[in-house]
């Protein structure tokens, strides 16, 4: 489901396209349009429906309590005995504490007929009884006890032919008992939120789930007046109960596979397989509600494993055509509910062959599976904002539903005791319930571990290069997210907020552009689509972790950008010292030297103390005005020789060289250009510096007398050359020119 538009955090809707369409019908992010709000109008009619329909469900349930607590009732509480009959177990009338314990023979029809009740007349619902024989027998034995509850005089005959009549009360509301007020809220919340799904988004899917809601809703107000203890239930609800049961399920399975016919992909030939599934239940409805339709039950689990299994193929195929990670999560939501409704099934159909006295525990089984399969309608709007609390809950009713299953398997297959039973399939559902729990938070909900060594490296690494490069700050941010959340697609979206947070039911994840670098505030926010390369939704967890790590990465930009300006100040003041201490020093002894030969030495040593303190003292260096220095100080020194420069540039970019990149940089040209000037002789000598894409190469030619590369001896000069250009991460090459001279290419693979 989307959210609205007007309240994104609030609410929710189930497969209607989102406040933005783009991002969350799987298609591409790129050309997004801004989130459009509602406007106060169509939002308000919308609450005052909800407003209304929530005090409708409301009233709705106080009349049917009331309906119910009106009733003709024997306060008594009844119990099934060790060959299935019926014994009185507690009654707050004195008259029945004389019978307590005994057998119930059987209730006295105003005709003088003798109604015997057996195991079945205080089950839940015939729903679940495959046998056509015995769920007739079922609703006779409830007709007539709800036919001689409602003349108000109730004969009950026990054993030994002992009998009493008892004058029938209303059983009032305490009569209705805890189980029935539980289910009833439980399906008032799945029926607000039946409403409030369309309400939200009004789309033709999202009617769809409001009409599943709305179904399943129903079965368990059905469930709720079944639990209510008694002899019977009014004749109307007796003889309706089953097959509105059967039409309700039929129903929902048959909303749910038209669902998956258009959502999230539409199909090809959808509308021919959702139109068929339709008439599927409308024939059923027609041939099975006529009296005497023998195979009811068979047919209608037949249709609805049926429509199970169709919708799992449904959500794999499109999965395959168009990966959307809320297919693949209902595909799994929908193995575990087919598992669990064939399990219930087989354990149903083998209900003859139980013994009489585990028979009534037997019923526990179809009402727990109501409530799981109620509760895992009611979290798929909110299957990537669910709470724990909600997914445990569901996930314990499906447990249940497969132990209570096992359970009777077991008896009916093996003759197991009823002891040995339960404790073994007591311990095979806990196996499963700790094997599913992990599949479904760490699979289906998405969360993926990623170790703390690994964002900290990425963290440090994203760091250096934003410090290095600010103008790519939100590119490198931008991949920092893919590595951690591995999305379809990232790209950046307009919009602004403070915090991370999901659309489109967990299929976007919107980061904003935090401030990384020194300058004004940054705009826009970051869209990824579909974690885990399609495979999951993104979850309020993967919101507040892309938080934490904008917030650590923040802080390590702060701490390296500390670090750098003490690193800078320290640099300042060891070049201060150099230049006021050593530089005299030097100075002096160049103006005292002895010789011509020594003057030059100390000069050119003066030159290279003022280049390093130049370069120490400096706070960045753009390679543009890196390469004007090297231009001024080459020629300075080729010109003092005679000798001409031929010098070129050309840069993609203008990159901010580090220290050690513009030292080593600046040491290679200089030792290449005294080379040329001590050894080559040259008078004539080109430097071409090119960087393209982040590499950056320098090519020299010279026209002096220097030959055979190869056989050079690599002294300090062309050891240093050497040494130099692999820290940086590159390669340098000398060759033979013709006529004459020798060509130098030094070439560093990324200078970034």
């Amino acid at each position: 489901m989307s959210p609205d538009p007007a309240d994104t955090h609030a609410s929710s809707s189930f497969f209607g396209p989102h406040s933005r369409p783009d991002l969350m019908d799987g298609s591409a992010v790129e050309g997004a349009t801004p989130i459009t709000v509602l406007g106060p109008a169509r939002i308000g009619w919308r609450r005052h429906l909800l407003l209304l329909v929530a005090v409708v469900g409301c009233l709705g349930i106080f009349l049917l309590a009331r309906w119910l607590a009106n009733q003709p009732h024997i306060p008594a509480e009844w119990r099934h005995g060790t060959h299935g009959q019926v014994e009185l177990a507690s009654s707050s009338l004195p008259q029945l504490a004389p019978f307590l314990g005994a057998e119930l023979k059987g209730i006295k029809m105003p005709s003088g007929a003798l109604s015997a009740p057996t195991s079945l007349t205080t089950s839940e619902s015939a729903r679940w009884i495959a046998d056509d024989q015995r769920r007739n027998a079922q609703l006779q034995a409830r007709l007539q006890a709800a036919y001689a509850l409602e003349t108000g005089q109730v004969t009950l005959v026990f054993s030994e032919g002992r009998d009493i009549t008892l004058a029938t009360q209303s059983r009032g509301y305490l009569g209705l008992g805890a189980m029935f007020w539980l289910l009833s809220t439980f399906a008032t919340i799945l029926y607000l939120v039946g409403w409030i799904v369309p309400l939200v988004q009004p789309q033709f899917r999202n009617a769809l789930y409001g009409l599943m809601a709305h179904a399943q809703a129903a079965q368990l107000l059905l469930a709720a007046m079944g639990s209510v203890n008694g002899l019977a239930l009014p004749p109307s609800l007796t003889l309706a109960d089953p097959l509105i049961r059967i039409l309700l399920d039929l129903i929902t399975g048959a909303a749910v596979v038209h669902a998956a016919t258009i959502h999230p992909r539409r199909l090809p030939g959808g509308s021919a397989i959702a139109v068929s599934v339709w008439l599927l239940v409308v024939g059923y409805a027609l041939v099975f509600t006529q009296p005497g339709a023998q195979g009811s039950w068979w047919v209608a689990q037949g249709i609805l494993l049926g429509e199970g299994a169709l919708t799992i193929g449904l959500l794999h195929w499109s999965y395959k055509i168009s990966p959307h990670p809320f297919a693949l999560v209902m595909r799994r939501f929908g193995d575990v509910t087919l598992i669990t409704l064939t399990l219930l099934t087989l354990a149903v159909a083998m209900l003859p062959l139980l013994p009489q006295e585990v028979q009534p525990a037997a019923a526990a089984g179809p009402v727990i599976w109501g409530v799981f399969f109620a509760s895992i309608v009611l979290l798929i709007p909110f299957i990537a904002r669910s709470q724990n609390v909600m997914r445990e809950f569901a996930m314990l009713a499906g447990i249940s539903t497969i132990a209570t299953s096992v359970d009777l398997l077991f008896v009916a297959a093996f003759s197991f005791s009823q002891f040995a039973s339960l404790t073994l399939s007591l311990f095979l559902a806990l196996g499963a319930y700790a094997a599913i729990r992990h599949w479904i938070v760490q699979q289906m909900m998405g969360a993926r571990t990623l170790t703390t060594e690994r964002m900290f490296e990425h963290l440090y690494r994203i760091a250096r290069e934003v410090e290095a490069r600010p103008e790519r700050a939100g590119e490198r941010m931008a991949e920092l997210l893919r590595h951690v959340f591995e999305p379809l697609e990232a790209v950046f979206t307009q919009g602004t907020d403070r915090h991370s947070r999901i659309s489109g039911n967990g299929a976007v994840l919107l980061v904003p552009m935090p401030n990384l670098v020194q300058g004004p505030e940054t705009d826009g926010m970051v869209a990824l689509r579909f974690a885990e390369r399609g495979k999951r939704l993104f979850t309020p967890e993967d919101a507040r972790l892309a938080d934490r790590i904008l917030e650590q990465l923040m802080r390590a930009l702060a701490h390296d950008r500390a670090v750098e300006r003490g690193r800078s100040e320290e640099r300042t003041r060891i070049a201060q010292d150099l230049h006021d201490d050593i530089g005299a020093r030097l100075l002096t002894l160049m103006y005292k030297a002895p010789s011509k030969e020594m003057e030059d030495y100390v000069r050119h040593t003066l030159q290279d103390l003022k280049t390093l303190t130049r370069g120490l003292a400096a706070q960045s260096h753009p390679l543009s005005h890196a390469a004007a220095e090297w231009k001024a100080d080459i020629t300075q020194r080729l010109a003092a020789v005679k000798c001409e420069l031929e010098w070129s540039t050309d840069y993609d970019q203008d990159l901010t060289l580090s220290v050690v990149q513009w030292s080593a940089l600046t040491r290679i040209l200089r030792e290449l250009v005294s080379n040329a000037i001590a050894h080559s002789k040259a008078q004539h000598v080109s430097i071409e510096c090119t960087l393209e894409q982040g590499r950056f190469s320098i090519v020299m030619n010279d026209d002096g007398v220097g030959r055979e590369p190869k056989r050079w001896s690599h002294g300090l000069g062309l050891g240093g050359i050497r040494k130099r250009v692999k820290m940086l991460g590159g390669s340098v090459h000398w060759e033979e020119r013709e006529p004459r001279g020798v060509r130098c290419e030094v070439l560093i693979d990324s200078l970034r």
